[in-house]
């Protein structure tokens, strides 16, 4: 399909294009029809319609630019995919979901699609300034999905903390941009690793990484930045809280690998100059996100919690890219990510196919859910040994791609990383623990009813989608990998 026939000099921009119209107009759709289902249909055949435009241009190996501040390229288009399959997945359920049919569907849809758009925009910005235009446009459309449940009080205080905690982190990100500006005389990614290896590094220069990485560290949970997590997890609806753990937080960890991986990689090896001093500087708050993450995640007994607590210590594990600094180690993040869609996700879809049921949120209402509901008690047994790592799941696949660049990779130059790679491999043992306890639950523990619980069937479409995706990229993962790979080498230039 020749695309540029149709959207002409503004083809790069045409999977956000499709969606942007989408956002615009569901509204309307919502005011006129007067039908929840068919607001719903819209959305999903927009989401849909983006993902199949996208998918061409990925296939066909399309590159190209829009208004000297976008590129579409491998790795655009693979991140672009990630964002409309957490797109399709959240839409799919959210009209079956009790907890969205109680919100305006019109504005629910439309701030959904919104966000996604500016994951997007994201993903193929080369400029500060329109990184950050993206990230702020997902975050205010997801402050306002958060606080839309307004007759819970958990959404509201988690609603408050999100706002507060996302507004600091905004002034930290542009106080960083502006003395980067200041600095350099320039936005533009590229210019500013060129100017800052012909200049060299200093205080100011590293004053500004930091305040930069404070501020972006918010919107992937790191630690010490993770407060707002768990809270707006659980107060959230189930469709928007699998959205914000699979893509939001992607989102912000393509924003520190379009940053910081150009500044410092991007065409070379690790600079000299500051490259070092940053990747040590993620190393310890990878170390320190992964292991915070898991252990209070032990002691949690709301399973939204305990997800938010893994988000956390997943975050944790994908930031060993920032760290170890190679293609090779961004491939198998990327990897991870996609793998986390779907395990992570799925869970999500679970626990939300069981509120529609009548079934609470802590782990001890699990009790006996492999005689009540067997498949989503085998599902959701499936999704949390993945994100344990247990083969031969798409988990461990991607963890062992993941903690191998840490040791030693494809080439055997970042050794010096297998003390992260032994914390990382420690934690995932850890995380053992508490997924199990779930586990325990459904299937050794008595529950107070043998009565098979019903959840719509297309939850049950949905989690099937996910359960399919985690058993074949365990032990097919060149179905994605392959792409991970060609994506990194377009990223870094490599």
């Amino acid at each position: 399909m020749d695309l540029t026939g149709i959207f002409g000099d503004y083809t790069a921009f045409a999977p956000i294009i499709i969606l942007l119209i989408g956002a615009l107009i569901l509204p309307a759709v919502q005011f006129i029809g007067k039908r929840r289902t068919a607001t719903w249909a819209v959305a999903l055949v927009f989401a849909i319609v983006s993902l199949i435009v996208n998918a061409i241009m990925l296939t066909d190996g399309y590159t190209g630019e829009a208004l000297g501040l976008y590129q579409y390229n491998e790795y655009t288009g693979l991140m672009i995919l990630l964002f409309q399959i957490v797109l399709f997945l959240a839409v799919l359920v959210s009209n079956a979901s009790v907890e969205t049919t109680r919100l305006h569907v019109g504005a629910f849809y439309a701030l959904l699609t919104g966000a996604t758009v500016g994951m997007m925009f994201v993903a193929g910005s080369t400029d500060l300034l329109t990184i950050f235009v993206g990230v702020e446009l997902t975050s205010i459309s997801s402050y306002a999905m958060v606080t839309m449940k307004r007759k819970d009080p958990r959404a509201a205080e988690a609603g408050v903390k999100y706002v507060i905690i996302g507004g600091m982190s905004t002034a930290l990100t542009i106080y960083g941009i502006s003395m980067l500006y200041g600095l350099t005389g320039t936005t533009d990614i590229a210019a500013i690793a060129e100017t800052t290896q012909l200049t060299g590094m200093n205080w100011m220069f590293a004053i500004a990484i930091v305040a930069m990485v404070a501020g972006y560290g918010f919107k992937i949970a790191a630690v010490p930045f993770h407060m707002w997590a768990p809270d707006v997890y659980e107060g959230a609806a189930s469709p928007v809280s699998m959205f914000l753990a699979t893509g939001s937080k992607k989102m912000g960890l393509s924003v520190f690998f379009q940053i910081f991986l150009v500044m410092f990689v991007a065409g070379s090896a690790v600079s000299q100059i500051a490259g070092e001093e940053v990747q040590y500087l993620f190393a310890i708050i990878a170390a320190f996100t992964m292991t915070v993450g898991n252990i209070v995640a032990i002691a949690q007994n709301n399973i939204k919690r305990m997800l938010a607590y893994s988000s956390i210590a997943q975050a944790g594990y994908i930031l060993i890219v920032m760290a170890v600094m190679s293609e090779y180690a961004l491939s198998a993040g990327l990897f991870h990510m996609f793998t986390h869609v779907f395990m992570k996700g799925g869970a999500f879809l679970i626990v939300g196919a069981l509120i529609c049921a009548g079934i609470g949120e802590k782990i001890s209402d699990y009790k006996g859910l492999a005689k009540r509901a067997p498949f989503l008690a085998i599902a959701m047994m499936l999704f949390l040994f993945s994100l344990a790592g247990i083969p031969p799941l798409a988990g461990f696949t991607s963890k062992f791609f993941l903690f191998s660049s840490a040791i030693g990779g494809v080439d055997g130059v970042t050794s010096q990383w297998v003390w992260l790679a032994f914390i990382a491999i420690l934690n995932s043992a850890i995380s053992l623990y508490y997924y199990a306890r779930v586990v325990k639950a459904m299937y050794i523990e008595k529950g107070p009813s043998t009565e098979k619980i019903k959840v719509p069937k297309i939850f049950t479409l949905a989690i099937a989608i996910c359960v399919i995706f985690v058993i074949v990229l365990g032990v097919y993962p060149q179905l994605i990998f392959d792409f991970c790979e060609t994506a990194a080498g377009a990223l870094l230039g490599m």
